[in-house]
């Protein structure tokens, strides 16, 4: 790994468990629309072991630069350029995909921002697609882990339009927007792996 890369520790850590699970649900060719890319490894590391995908990275107007000088680096045939996505956009600059993907994003967008995501999503999502959603989530208003309480704390304090989201409000949106969720899997460090699919 290229030291001057901008670099997560914390997508170091997940991004083998996660491509265990991906690897079972992208697991025909297709496109897969990562919302979130910001320092590329997650695209890389996935793309580079599931060649039957077309990944197609986004992130905000103000954090896609972050990924391309890793994803250039990459030069993985199956990387497609870095589009500058605000999930809040009425126009998304991709209209079709497969699948999504998207990691520790809904504690950091607004709950508008979540809402907008999972509509934009539901509207394209087909009947054999998925979208999921990776990271810390609450249960019936329970933190999972003391770890987990300090991080929402901690994100509160940084700005109040942060924090964990619960599972039972993703759930309901979910449905809101012709997607349920369908799957629920534990991840390592109190994380889990949420896979909505369309109700058509």
């Amino acid at each position: 790994m290229t030291s001057d890369l901008p670099c997560s520790q914390a997508c170091e850590n997940n991004k083998a468990p996660i491509l265990e699970k991906l690897k079972t649900l992208f697991n025909a060719p297709g496109k897969v629309l990562e919302i979130g890319t910001l320092t590329g490894q997650h695209a890389e590391h996935f793309a580079q072991a599931m060649p039957h995908l077309q990944w197609q990275p986004s992130d905000h107007p103000e954090a896609a630069h972050l990924c391309r000088s890793r994803l250039k680096q990459a030069a993985l045939p199956n990387v497609l350029p870095v589009v500058e996505l605000d999930v809040s956009d009425t126009n998304w600059p991709v209209e079709s995909f497969r699948w999504v993907f998207s990691a520790n994003t809904a504690h950091i967008m607004s709950w508008r921002e979540v809402e907008q995501m999972f509509r934009h999503i539901g509207e394209r999502l087909p009947e054999d697609g998925a979208f999921c959603l990776y990271g810390p989530f609450n249960n019936q208003g329970e933190y999972s882990s003391e770890s987990n309480r300090r991080f929402d704390q901690h994100l509160k304090s940084q700005s109040p339009h942060m924090g964990i989201r619960d599972l039972a409000d993703l759930s309901a949106l979910a449905e809101s927007a012709g997607m349920t969720l369908a799957e629920n899997h534990p991840m390592p460090a109190n994380n889990r792996l949420l896979v909505f699919r369309s109700l058509l």
